[in-house]
């Protein structure tokens, strides 16, 4: 039987694509505050900008491609059960080739009702005031914002029960719930942390790897030596 990794991933794991981390250091998302652009309450006070900034961030997605850490994450497939839990957005993950990812804050690729959440749709264009789902109501982003619940939080602690190897990719591991997710795999499981600037040093079986994500994965990979 395959051996079960679990790969946690944040917005390190896309930078070298092009995409810009969620939040710069400012507390700015591309030049706007989060309160207004990634809250339930911003989109209620100006929903118009709101889709306006997403559609941006749409576009941009559609521009950029997987780097070789995303490919060779989907490589690992060929010798192990990989799932993937990331808190990105966007879908690179999946067009490397990677078949089990699991999206804790949501898809920018897809929108989905005001109305009811479980109507989503795949949604590649411009996203606008009067678009709208079956039953006539407004369609928004599909997207996890700030006060709102983690749908996919019970699947991803159920799946990192389940892992063999834990691999931290570029996530400073300080959002909560997702940061939650490390205290749910087994005590003897093997952890490995790939990041720039790594922050956690206290955990058992623990490799810390400083480096970004494409060259992190490769050096990993190495140590695995399957």
């Amino acid at each position: 039987m395959k051996k079960h990794i679990v790969v946690l991933t944040g917005a390190g794991m896309s930078a070298e694509s092009g995409i810009k981390t969620f939040r710069d250091a400012d507390g700015l998302w591309e030049g706007h505050d989060v309160t207004k652009v990634a809250t339930p309450e911003g989109f209620a006070m100006n929903p118009e900008m709101v889709l306006d900034f997403y559609n941006q961030r749409r576009k941009q997605l559609l521009q950029v491609i997987p780097n070789q850490a995303h490919y060779d994450l989907a490589e690992l497939e060929n010798h192990f059960e990989v799932s993937i839990i990331t808190q990105n957005i966007d879908d690179l993950h999946e067009r490397a080739g990677s078949s089990k990812v699991f999206h804790l804050h949501g898809e920018l690729l897809k929108v989905r009702s005001t109305y009811d959440n479980n109507d989503i749709k795949d949604w590649t264009s411009d996203l606008v005031l009067g678009d709208t789902c079956k039953k006539g109501y407004q369609l928004r982003p599909h997207i996890v914002w700030f006060g709102e619940d983690v749908p996919m939080m019970e699947k991803a602690i159920e799946i990192c029960e389940t892992a063999d190897i834990l691999v931290i990719i570029g996530t400073s591991m300080q959002v909560y719930p997702a940061a939650g997710l490390i205290h749910y795999v087994p005590q003897n499981t093997q952890r490995y942390f790939i990041d720039p600037k790594p922050n956690i040093t206290n955990q058992k079986k623990l490799t810390v790897i400083t480096e970004k994500a494409t060259i992190g994965v490769r050096k990993m990979i190495n140590i695995l030596n399957y």
